[in-house]
Parts: structure tokens; C-alpha cells; sequence
């Protein structure tokens, strides 16, 4: 999209989450990296969504619940 390719090296360290998780993250600060170098950059990336992070987040265990929205076994009688 930027048509940086090979012009710029990156060494990246991640920790935590999962791959897919750790992918979006290195792929989000490569794109807030290019946008600082050149603010030009910002017009082609943030169309095609490199700029968005993903804000879904683990829902929180409830009280009274095993987990989140698995409830306890109900028992009729």
C-alpha cells in the first residue's frame, strides 16, 4: 500500500496472546510507524483497516456463573 518495501528494517518483540493476537499487533505498529514517518501514508492505510486495533476483549467470569456465560448444571428437582 505504501510501496516501502525493503526500504526499511524492522525488528519487532512480542509477548503475550496468541499468534493471530501477536500478528495484529506487529501488523498495527508497523502501520503507526510508517504513519509518524510520512503522514501521507495515513490516507491508504487507514481505508484498508491497518490502522483500526481490534478491541474485543475477554469477557469477565460473572458471580454465580462457572465461567463468563457457561452457568452452573441446573437441576429441575
Amino acid at each position: 500500500l505504501s510501496e516501502t518495501v525493503g526500504q526499511y528494517d524492522v525488528t519487532v518483540n512480542v509477548f503475550g496472546g496468541g499468534n493471530t493476537g501477536q500478528a495484529e499487533a506487529i501488523r498495527l505498529g508497523i502501520s503507526r510507524a510508517l504513519c509518524e514517518i510520512n503522514a501521507e501514508f495515513r490516507l491508504a492505510l487507514k481505508p484498508a483497516g491497518l490502522l483500526t486495533r481490534d478491541a474485543r476483549m475477554v469477557e469477565r467470569k460473572k458471580p454465580g456463573q462457572k465461567k463468563a456465560r457457561k452457568r452452573f448444571q441446573f437441576s429441575k428437582r
